[in-house]
């Protein structure tokens, strides 16, 4: 397993991460080019976007030479070339609706498509992250990019790059007519570009940075809300909401701050290029007018000249505006592909070996020892040996943060171990796929996790294709369908969002009845009855003694009175085995469990 150094490409927060840091990720708009094999499958669409793209330019280019014609023959004696002029530029300009129209529709439907895949694929790399991943950024971060970052990247393939590429031909198409118009006015034109080059490139370099530390601190004001949000009972039942408060300001305040700084720069930006532009258009407009008082050019070749040095002024405006709108999007672009290339530090065989079937449930630790990436130098699991037989029964006991809970993970593989290994049926776990050994494990956690669905889904959870007969068997031998009918709509009521409409007994009888309804050989009960009163407790002991029955089951406890019937207790102490045997056994031992079990049984005193 990779130490926890190899995590930190995990999307580092913006109070953890340098300026330099920023700068380095923020240099070059060639960032975006991580977004092209995700518009590569739709190759005729783009196609299709960039024909009716170069058709709206060249037409918009057509447009000057029409208006020439119509005022140079404005003095001709025969009318009818005159209307003749003015039908072709009606033509021309519903030419140009009818193009610009069909670009809008094929750019924005690309750029629908292309992030709704995107999403899709952060999504579906981040689901699959070990908890480790989880230890070095928080959820609503990664919410952050999902939603706000993706909408970045939605403005720039659905609106500026095909804006941007519009005005390149018109800005290259418009200064070929130019010169081909009046060379001499041109070349007085092109002495305004370097005067407009220079700030774009020296303010173009500060926009990069602010927009990449605006984008850190909005995720950043994301997750300091979600995690205020999941845990608002706790926020209020300890007045901290004060505080909350403070900190969610704190942070929107530092996003903001980044954002005005963003926008007062892209400001500057502007009103310099365009000030400039059209300051030299005038200068030449002028040099114009006096060439054609001259008669040196025609009125309808100025006008000519004029619109098209409009238009070549107004793309390179229209694209200094959009150099910010690309290079925050090539910041959000960094971001997700951060998350799509972060490497896992659990990671699948590329051709993982299969369980035999039916899957028999041996489990063994040999030699294993862990230790938490966020807590490297402290062991959870010290040279671990232990073999649980199929069918049998195993309870762990001990102290808080005896390693208990880390060996329901490391059965899961949420972690691999740094030495040792951990078998399933003779298979290490690292040689399995997880999706394939993980479907053979039921698993109820100490903290029960209810989803916003109703509570027959949430029981369905456990298996997907199970009917509703046997989703209320399995409530009912976990004690759960008295309860669920005598809510509003039975099982159809919503739970509300980790099922704040139910206790915390009723949540873990909905974990039980879902680890029930999955039927798997291997079965986790991670403090399962902890929540549950003594009438509750005795009827979903009831069903875990008869789900148990013909299973391999590990059973975590703080509460002995819940193991006493286990085959087997083994008891932990600072991640190493001290003792195993049954209950009696262990008392008459008198090590660490007869002393947990003095306290819990004679409040501390010996037992009689």
């Amino acid at each position: 397993m990779a130490d926890s150094s190899s995590h930190t490409n995990a999307a580092p927060s913006p109070v953890g991460m340098s300026a330099t840091d920023e700068r380095e990720k923020s240099k070059k708009i060639s960032g975006l080019s991580a977004l092209w094999p995700f518009m590569l499958p739709y190759r005729l669409l783009m196609a299709a976007a960039i024909f009716a793209l170069v058709l709206t330019a060249m037409i918009s280019l057509a447009l000057p030479l029409a208006v020439r014609r119509v005022i140079d023959n404005f003095g001709t004696a025969d009318g009818t070339i005159l209307d003749q002029y003015f039908l072709a530029a009606i033509a021309i300009a519903a030419l140009l609706a009818l193009g610009t129209g069909l670009r809008y529709a094929l750019v924005t439907r690309l750029g629908e498509r292309v992030v709704a895949d995107i999403r899709k694929a952060v999504f579906d790399r981040v689901i699959g992250m070990s908890p480790s991943f989880y230890e070095n950024i928080m959820t609503g971060e990664v919410l952050s990019r999902i939603t706000t970052d993706t909408t970045l990247i939605l403005s720039v393939i659905g609106s500026s790059v095909s804006i941007a590429l519009r005005n390149l031909l018109i800005f290259a198409g418009g200064l070929v007519l130019m010169m081909l118009t009046s060379a001499k006015l041109t070349a007085l034109v092109l002495l305004i570009v370097p005067a407009v080059i220079i700030p774009i490139l020296v303010l173009g370099r500060r926009l990069r940075v602010i927009s990449r530390e605006n984008q850190d601190w909005i995720a950043a004001s994301s997750g300091s809300a979600s995690e205020a949000l999941t845990a608002v009972q706790t926020v209020q039942a300890f007045t901290h909401e004060k505080i909350s408060r403070r900190q969610f300001s704190d942070v929107t305040e530092q996003s903001y701050d980044a954002a005005k700084r963003r926008i007062a720069t892209r400001a500057a930006m502007t009103m310099i290029v365009i000030f400039l532009i059209f300051t030299g258009v005038l200068g030449v407009l002028w040099i114009g007018a006096n060439d054609v008082r001259a008669d040196v050019m025609s009125s309808g070749a100025l006008i000519q000249f004029v619109i098209y040095a409009v238009m070549v002024a107004g793309a390179v405006a229209a694209l200094s505006e959009i150099w910010g709108e690309l290079q925050r999007a090539a910041g959000a672009t960094e971001r997700l592909i951060e998350l799509l290339q972060t490497v896992d530090s659990v990671q699948d065989q590329e051709v993982p070996l299969s369980l035999a079937k039916p899957v028999r449930g041996r489990i063994q630790f040999e030699n294993v020892t862990f230790s938490y990436p966020a807590r490297p130098a402290v062991k959870a699991l010290n040279e671990v040996d232990l073999m649980i037989e199929p069918g049998e029964t195993v309870a762990f006991v001990g102290p808080s943060g005896a390693g208990k809970t880390t060996i329901i993970q490391m059965i899961l593989r949420f972690y691999d171990p740094q030495t040792g290994r951990i078998l399933l049926d003779g298979h290490a776990l690292s040689d399995l796929g997880r999706d394939a050994f993980r479907e053979h494990i039921a698993l109820v956690p100490q903290d029960p996790v209810i989803f916003a669905t109703s509570a027959r889904e949430n029981i369905r959870f456990g298996r997907p294709d199970a009917t509703d007969a046997q989703i209320e068997t399995a409530a009912k031998a976990a004690a759960a369908h008295e309860f669920i009918q005598s809510l509003p709509e039975g099982y159809d009521s919503p739970l509300g969002e980790r099922g704040v409409m139910l206790s915390g007994g009723q949540k873990q009888r909905i974990a039980i009845a879902r680890a029930i309804l999955r039927d798997a050989p291997v079965l986790l009960l991670d403090e399962a009855t902890s929540a549950l009163d003594a009438e509750s407790e005795v009827l979903v002991q009831a069903a875990v003694d008869s789900l148990s029955a013909d299973r391999t089951t590990l059973i975590v406890a703080h509460r002995l009175a819940t193991v006493k019937k286990a085959d087997r207790i083994v008891v932990l102490d600072a991640g190493r085995i001290v003792a195993s045997g049954k209950h009696d056994e262990l008392v008459a031992e008198d090590g660490l469990y007869a002393r947990l079990a003095r306290l819990q049984f004679t409040d501390g005193h010996a037992a009689d």
